[in-house]
């Protein structure tokens, strides 16, 4: 059975900033730092990348869903779909129908084919399966693959026209693409469902060095250099608010003492920008 989402989510723990914690002590960990959800990562981006198999595993799956009732912790979204030559949209039905299952209401999508028309064939595939399913897709342009910046990405979408399809803007990625937050001005604030922030070092590393410092180089919010209040600025006010900060300086700590700090951080800066902190829903 679908879970049904039954109040707005302001501030979701994306698996990235804490992605040696395994899908139960995720939850426990977004709920140590008073976030709302999780991003729950159970399609590896890449072949390589290990992660925890959820998709099959009924007893693991019972058990996530008693972790977020008795939590009071949602899902956000599933990810990460990285669209890449040998992408097979139908092979990713069983991700979808767990998100679905789960009550996520997003599956993240990545662009990383550098063949443009089958990477559109292959977005506009995935985007009706999904949304058969009643699951949003989010395209998120990043720094280190094919799709790196708004002009593409607003290309796509626009080459696809699927109204489940929305735009994910990452505040280290958008940042490193050379954009501005005075881009995002001309564009319908509808496109963003939610935002991924992080902090980081002001200046950029070398191209060889993007993927390192995206995967475990950046700050929690307000710990680094990023202009992000005017970042912030430029979406709604209420926009949800997923944080991505893989952070080397606090690998050693376990997930749950992450979790925490992290939730702080996320609220005093968005304290400063937007007045009193969100309060947890939970």
């Amino acid at each position: 059975m679908t879970r049904k989402m039954t109040a707005p989510i302001t501030l979701s723990l994306a698996h990235l900033t804490v992605l040696d914690a395994d899908p139960l002590t995720l939850i426990e960990a977004a709920a140590s730092g008073q976030f709302d959800a999780i991003g729950l990562r159970i399609v590896p981006p890449m072949p390589t990348d290990q992660i925890v198999p959820v998709i099959g595993d009924a007893r693991l799956i019972r058990a996530i869903e008693q972790r977020l009732d008795s939590t009071g912790i949602r899902i956000l979204d599933v990810e990460a779909v990285w669209l890449m030559p040998h992408t097979d949209v139908a092979a990713l039905k069983p991700a979808i129908e767990l998100g679905a299952r789960l009550g996520a209401q997003h599956l993240l999508v990545v662009g990383n084919d550098s063949d443009t028309a089958r990477q559109r064939d292959n977005f506009a595939a995935l985007c009706d399966l999904a949304d058969g399913f009643g699951l949003g897709i989010v395209l998120e342009l990043m720094s280190y693959v094919e799709l790196r910046t708004l002009a593409q990405a607003r290309a796509l979408l626009d080459a696809v026209r699927r109204p489940n399809a929305k735009l994910l803007i990452d505040a280290l990625h958008f940042y490193r693409s050379g954009a501005h937050a005075s881009d995002l001005a001309a564009l319908d604030p509808g496109l963003f469902p939610y935002i991924h922030l992080c902090d980081a070092y002001a200046a950029a590393p070398d191209a060889a060095g993007l993927r390192t410092e995206g995967r475990s180089g950046r700050f929690y919010p307000g710990e680094g250099e990023l202009p992000l209040g005017e970042f912030l600025r430029a979406f709604p006010s209420g926009i949800t608010v997923a944080v991505e900060a893989p952070c080397a300086e606090y690998a050693g700590l376990s997930p749950i003492e992450r979790g925490r700090i992290c939730g702080a951080a996320t609220r005093a800066l968005l304290s400063g920008v937007h007045g009193p902190s969100p309060r947890p829903s939970h």
